[in-house]
Order: C-alpha cells, then structure tokens, then sequence
C-alpha cells in the first residue's frame, strides 16, 4: 500500500473521503485484531495505516476551515 500524494486526496469528494476514513479505521481495527491474536505478518501496515488517516482527516478539516471562514 503506498502513500497516496496529498494532492490526489483533495481531488475526493466529500462522500468518498469520509468513505475513506471509515475503511482506513476498519483497517486499522482489523490490524490490532490480528496483533492481538498473533496473527499479524506485517507490523509495518500499522505506520502506513495511521499516515494515510493523518492525511485523509488533514484534508477533511481543511475543507471544514475553508467553509467556516467563508
């Protein structure tokens, strides 16, 4: 899974970047699961998971900023 550029997530739409928070949560949901049973095989997914959160909810308060000053 590699990172998505910033810009790329500024092009979403409202509806598909909460989407995609929502899967990116249900992943990182997943991941603690599978930790916490030992079934984990690629620790790093956990880094690569709470970036593209990060990114994802950075763009979405941007956007709620903008509308609240205009």
């Amino acid at each position: 899974m590699a990172r998505p550029a910033i810009a790329d997530l500024r092009k979403l739409t409202d509806g598909e970047l909460t989407e995609q928070i929502d899967g990116v949560r249900r992943e990182l949901f997943n991941l603690r699961f599978q930790q916490a049973t030992r079934r984990l095989e690629q620790p790093h997914l956990f880094k690569l998971a709470r970036i593209k959160l990060a990114q994802l909810q950075t763009v979405q308060a941007e956007r709620k900023r903008s509308t609240v000053t205009s």
